[in-house]
């Protein structure tokens, strides 16, 4: 029995995640979609909607059956279906007497420290004026190489972004299943995942996405894995049902997945490192410096680095990887650094007592210091 048992986990989440995606979207029911979030927020909890649909909307509105596959195609029925996405919550939400506030993000808003503290700033100041903030993925301006993926991802980054203690995603199917519940009526939910970074290695995606959305159940378990490393619980559950959301609240039996937190969670910072922030360059050491830093638990000294890839200032995140043979296996770690690329050629190799002597100055011993490093 695990030490925090799931009512337990649900009682205390003081702040939650409600993910609604395009299939659950577009049913059309946000009178459902509306009590779903006011029941949390009545059970006293500070709640984040994150939805799909702004395409989805622009395709409806305009009368396409086919989703585009376009870049331009899908900025324009974002731009055209947001205004009718938002329209339709506030009209939902008023029945609860609920306000809410559009948030739009792209990843380069969550890349950047600095943006990502402003958008905790604003989301704080909302739940402050008791209003029910609802982000979305800005498609409008998103490109290829600044999108999240998917809104399950975008809404696993929130739970950092906010706090989180739980993550619920509703989408068209009750849970994940031992298999494809649309190719196989024998297929089974799982109702509890203790470990989900085991359970990820052999997950095989059970069902992809819908015409209206991006993500299969392949995107909802990384996303929960995601979640779980900050320490929070995720729920995935049928978001067309009725009550499902009162059962969710209690604790009890649900036709759902439950997955567990990390016990070993990470911190804030560290979680932005590892999950959101944009990385800029490659760092490679060598195998004593990966060995102090994944087993040693020490910084990384500039002492053990025999390369740089790309450039990149201070205070920026970069990838670390370790030589072996001649060659440049995956990546173990990430982490900020406190030399840009230029001052890391120059003192690479170097003991640190060196540093102020090549440079004319020194910042810190450390190239990343522990604070800032995260083992993958």
């Amino acid at each position: 029995m695990k030490s925090n048992t799931r009512k337990h986990i649900i009682n205390n989440a003081r702040r939650v995640v409600v993910k609604v995606g395009s299939a659950v979207i577009a049913k059309g029911d946000f009178d459902s979609i509306a009590i779903k979030v006011d029941a949390f927020t009545r059970a006293g909890k500070e709640v984040v909607l994150v939805t799909s649909g702004a395409i989805a909307m622009g395709m409806e509105k305009l009368g396409i059956t086919e989703r585009p596959s376009t870049i331009p195609e899908r900025q324009a029925l974002a731009a055209i279906g947001q205004t009718v996405l938002m329209n339709k919550y506030e009209a939902a939400f008023a029945k609860q007497n609920q306000k809410v506030a559009q948030v739009l993000l792209t990843h380069g808003d969550l890349g950047s420290r600095e943006s990502f503290n402003n958008a905790r700033n604003t989301l704080n100041r909302l739940f402050e004026l008791g209003v029910v903030p609802i982000i979305n993925e800005n498609d409008t301006v998103a490109v290829e190489e600044l999108k999240f993926g998917d809104n399950d991802n975008l809404s696993a980054l929130v739970v950092n972004l906010i706090g989180a203690d739980l993550l619920v995603i509703y989408t068209d199917v009750s849970g994940i299943h031992d298999k494809d519940p649309w190719k196989n009526d024998d297929a089974n939910i799982i109702l509890e995942i203790e470990d989900i970074d085991s359970f990820k290695s052999s997950f095989d995606g059970c069902s992809g996405a819908s015409l209206h959305g991006t993500g299969g159940m392949s995107s909802k378990v990384s996303s929960a894995g995601t979640a779980a490393h900050f320490g929070a619980a995720t729920i995935i559950a049928n978001g067309l049902g009725k009550n499902a959301e009162d059962a969710i609240i209690s604790g009890g039996k649900i036709a759902g997945t439950f997955i567990y937190p990390k016990e070993d969670r990470l911190t804030s910072k560290k979680h932005w490192i590892a999950y959101s922030a944009r990385t800029s360059g490659r760092i490679i050491v060598d195998a004593g410096a990966m060995k102090a830093v994944t087993e040693d638990n020490k910084s990384l000294l500039p002492s053990g680095i025999v390369g740089v890839e790309g450039v990149f200032k201070a205070g920026e995140v970069v990838h670390c990887h370790a030589l072996a043979d001649d060659k440049t296996n995956k990546e173990f770690a990430r982490g900020v650094v406190e030399y840009s690329s230029v001052e890391i050629e120059k003192i690479m190799g170097k003991k640190s007592s060196e540093i102020e002597e090549i440079l004319g100055y020194k910042v810190f011993d450390e190239v990343i210091q522990r604070d800032d490093l995260v083992v993958l």
